[in-house]
């Protein structure tokens, strides 16, 4: 992949960055294999067909790989189409006695932005039943003609983790957002989020942990 921009930004709440090896609350990814299945999939950058799941090998990832996410604004561009967003939740199945917690995340697309038009990636997680983060925001600015990158990560001890022995769906909720600014009349920008062959994806980065036995406190 061509050198892009790279991008970073806290998300409180569930993304963190690596724990020292030695940390009790890490072990290693559980042997038995993740399963991932889409429940819903709604809005305008991810139409029925165009969104794929699917989970690493050694269980340490999951990556959402997209077809048809695209913003764009000038030119004959459709009034609605310098925005577009998607709101994934996910039935996520985890070996019992295990829990996951988000440890970080990559987007990646590729953006072309005319001299004066600005764009932004955004996200936001949370459980079913828990409070929605907040949305973390990538900016870009024209002129750019390159792929792009963000990595969403912040301190270890903001992780959420997902309940013990409760089902929790994953919400993931992203958006593309382009602005034409002061680009010259008919000029087209855009930026995706979206891959025709597969290779650009949002990868999530997973954390473990082992559930306390009933009666006891985790740690």
């Amino acid at each position: 992949m061509p050198a892009g921009l790279l991008l970073s930004g806290a998300l409180a709440a569930l993304l963190t960055t690596a724990l020292p090896s030695s940390s009790p609350v890490f072990t290693d990814p559980p042997p038995d294999k993740i399963v991932i299945k889409v429940a819903t999939v709604n809005g305008s950058g991810c139409p029925q067909g165009t969104t794929a799941v699917a989970v690493s090998e050694d269980n340490t990832a999951f990556t959402v790989t997209y077809s048809d996410y695209l913003a764009q604004a000038g030119g004959n561009s459709d009034p609605t189409a310098f925005r577009k967003n998607c709101q994934l939740s996910l039935v996520v199945h985890v070996p019992g006695g295990f829990t996951y917690a988000i440890a970080s995340a990559d987007y990646r697309g590729f953006a072309s932005l005319q001299q004066g038009a600005t764009a932004a990636q955004r996200a936001s997680y949370y459980f079913q039943g828990s409070s929605q983060t907040a949305y973390r925001n990538h900016p870009l600015s024209g002129p750019y003609n390159d792929n792009w990158q963000a990595t969403d990560e912040t301190d270890w001890a903001q992780l959420v983790w997902a309940p013990c022995g409760v089902q929790r769906n994953f919400n993931i909720n992203t958006e593309l957002r382009v602005n034409a600014g002061t680009s010259a009349p008919g000029k087209v920008s855009f930026m995706t989020m979206d891959s025709t062959d597969g290779d650009i994806s949002t990868v999530y980065h997973l954390a473990w942990k082992e559930c306390a036995p009933k009666g006891t406190t985790a740690h």
